[in-house]
């Protein structure tokens, strides 16, 4: 009896921090009221809703993870890296467009035209691809939103594509019968943009500040006259500790450990801003890049959002990164390019790409992508762990995808069509799998990064995932003396009771199999297809 009320009292405490912080910077909602309903912004409340059972039926996303840091054809990150003297993308940026205390972010933006995006054409192919949900991306780190933006001026319709990007993408979605997702990024403009405050140390121009410390009054007889560069670069506000060590902002993630405390008016512009483009789209999931919640720790604008999003959709999904198992029962639990080596008992999300989250020119011209049997085998690995797979296919600036990418939107196409039953709608089964990689300790690195743990798996390495009917057995490559042996399905093992004499090769047919004390013994004929063989057994 005393156990039992020593855990109850625990559970108590646990709730109450967890229901009632203090919040040093709270949202304000006097331009978007949080919609109200059976989810309050709390935890204890939050945690009533649970992951859809379409999402978990879904088990594959593309992404179109794409905006204005596509124009210079440098990669992830860039609007930070070119404030940052020597780097690679500050070297391409001063060479090619100028020193950024004269041409900075800013200026790039009406270089992002979107002249060749068709996006009808886009999310058609991504559908054929296998894609059962689709991702835009709203608004990243450099803060420029891509819809008509209330609350954000520097947004796609103002400037560059002069349209509604989001309103494009959510049209095209709708047309194709695809659930929506928005992702969110802006929230750490804040910090993120700090290298912009910065000034070259060496050469002619040391000393001379870039342009993040511009205002309205410079914007006087330049294209940008009327238009507050503050309200994009958001750095009139002191340094965070340790700015100038580029390292620093990944520490400081989640608004601890030195990092300058956001201001109210921030906060509540990105949730008026999230807020502005839920009630506006109405997307299925939306995404946010942070830990555990938007500002989480320093302000209630997180869970006031999920609040609102939960409350206008039911049946809606939020993820977010870095959540533990308590959070996971209220938000969705994103991982970034990896996974668990386990099965996670609430339905969860890995984010990952092709390349980089942004294009690059250099992942394309030294053949840097992923294969589409890369994607595959981290896709049936990650879905026989009870997780869907959301994956970035970079666009040009212009809109388009290169020929690179094609193929491997082919060859996912050619697979998905003949094993995508193996897939979607699908549960895990009592165990995710065998072999080197499954049994292998695979930590997970901050919000994920170790996909490549999961980059090598060969025919040894087995996947298992099932419906009420069948039980599906995937090796991750064609052995190349074409026998198989399950070890997880020998005689007698304690998992699948029932004798087996014959399983069904996706694509091919029925094939003779024999259950050994080593193993289910399956002889393969000659692969008929490029990347996995799918063994489908009757329950």
């Amino acid at each position: 009896m005393k156990k039992q009320l020593f855990l109850f009292s625990l559970v108590c405490v646990w709730s109450l921090s967890m229901a009632a912080q203090p919040y040093p910077v709270p949202v304000s909602e006097e331009h978007e009221p949080m919609q109200t309903g059976t989810y309050e912004p709390t935890w204890e409340s939050l945690m009533g809703h649970q992951t859809p059972e379409w999402f978990r039926d879904a088990k594959f996303g593309i992404w179109a993870h794409w905006g204005p840091q596509c124009v210079e054809g440098t990669g992830d990150w860039m609007a930070r890296s070119m404030y940052m003297e020597g780097s690679r993308e500050y070297r391409y940026h001063v060479e090619h467009y100028g020193h950024p205390s004269e041409v900075g972010f800013k200026d790039i933006l009406p270089l992002f035209k979107a002249e060749n995006w068709d996006p009808e054409k886009l999310v058609e192919r991504y559908k054929r691809a296998g894609a059962k949900y689709f991702f835009v991306l709203g608004n990243h780190h450099d803060n420029f939103d891509l819809w008509d933006s209330k609350y954000q001026p520097w947004n796609s319709v103002r400037m560059g594509p002069e349209c509604d990007i989001l309103d494009g993408w959510a049209r095209a979605a709708k047309k194709h019968g695809l659930p929506l997702g928005i992702s969110f990024h802006a929230d750490h403009a804040w910090t993120w943009y700090e290298p912009a405050q910065r000034y070259d140390l060496n050469g002619q121009k040391a000393g001379v500040y870039y342009d993040g410390h511009l205002t309205a009054a410079d914007g006087k007889g330049k294209w940008w006259e009327g238009l507050d560069p503050q309200m994009l670069y958001r750095q009139n506000h002191p340094l965070s500790e340790r700015s100038w060590w580029n390292g620093a902002i990944h520490g400081q993630w989640d608004w601890s450990s030195g990092a300058a405390q956001p201001s109210a008016d921030f906060v509540t512009n990105f949730y008026d801003r999230t807020l502005d483009a839920i009630n506006r789209y109405q997307p299925d999931i939306i995404y946010f890049d942070v830990t555990t919640l938007p500002f989480y720790r320093v302000s209630d604008c997180g869970l006031k959002i999920a609040a609102h999003f939960y409350n206008s959709n039911p049946k809606g999904v939020m993820t977010c990164k870095i959540l533990d198992e308590e959070q996971r029962k209220a938000i969705t639990w994103d991982v970034e390019r990896g996974a668990p080596n386990f099965i996670v008992p609430e339905p969860w999300q890995t984010c990952n790409c092709i390349g980089g989250w942004h294009y690059s020119t250099s992942i394309y011209e030294n053949n840097r992508y992923k294969s589409a049997a890369t994607v595959v085998r981290q896709l049936v690995d990650i879905v026989s762990k009870n997780g869907n797979l959301l994956l970035s296919v970079p666009l040009r600036s212009d809109g388009t995808y290169d020929e690179k990418e094609a193929v491997i939107l082919d060859d996912l196409e050619a697979w998905m069509t003949v094993n995508g039953e193996s897939i979607f709608g699908t549960r895990p089964w009592n165990i995710f799998g065998e072999g080197p990689v499954a049994e292998k300790n695979i930590a997970i690195n901050a919000q994920g990064f170790n996909d490549g743990e999961y980059s090598h798996m060969t025919a040894a390495d087995i996947r298992f995932n099932q419906t009420k009917r069948y039980l599906y057995v995937t090796a991750m490559g064609w052995p190349e003396d074409g026998r198989l042996v399950i070890k997880s399905l020998a005689k007698g093992n304690p998992y699948f009771r029932r004798s087996i004499s014959s399983v069904r090769l996706l694509g091919y047919g029925n094939i003779r199999a024999r259950q050994t004390e080593e193993g289910l013994v399956v002889e393969l004929p000659e692969p008929c297809n490029k990347i996995a063989p799918v063994l489908r057994i009757n329950k």
